[in-house]
């Protein structure tokens, strides 16, 4: 009986300490102000520009710095309602509803690279 109960108490306390160090964790929350929503991510930014590699916006961090949030993707539907493509917008305020995707590909040596593309899904001006 001793046992048994041994055992139970072993396995609760095993879970506890498991469960306990579970967080959920997105990256972009240590810097700048990202909530989650329904649809996405979002974050309040202002528009810098387009470059080969992607479109940058400026956010204000939790540390109260600027840092730049660069997208690799837009919707077909965003660039139709906001030619980001301009320099029209440049110092826009925009709410950005984006996903996050963390793309793995292994290079000549068998290394895995790990490469984050942001999509916006939807912009709205603030």
């Amino acid at each position: 009986m001793k046992t048994k109960k041994l055992i139970l108490l072993s396995s609760l306390l095993l879970l506890l300490f498991t469960l306990s160090g579970y967080t959920k964790a997105i990256t972009y929350e240590d810097s700048f102000s990202v909530s989650e929503a329904q649809n996405g991510l979002v974050v309040f930014a202002t528009y810098d520009g387009h470059e080969d590699y992607g479109y940058n916006f400026i956010t204000k961090g939790k540390d109260d710095e600027e840092h730049t949030l660069t997208f690799q993707k837009v919707e077909e539907s965003v660039l139709k309602a906001f030619n980001l493509n301009s320099d029209d917008l440049v110092g826009a305020k925009f709410k950005i509803t984006f996903n996050k995707e963390i793309k793995v590909t292994k290079d000549a040596d068998g290394y895995e690279d790990e490469e984050e593309i942001n999509t916006i899904t939807n912009l709205e001006k603030a």
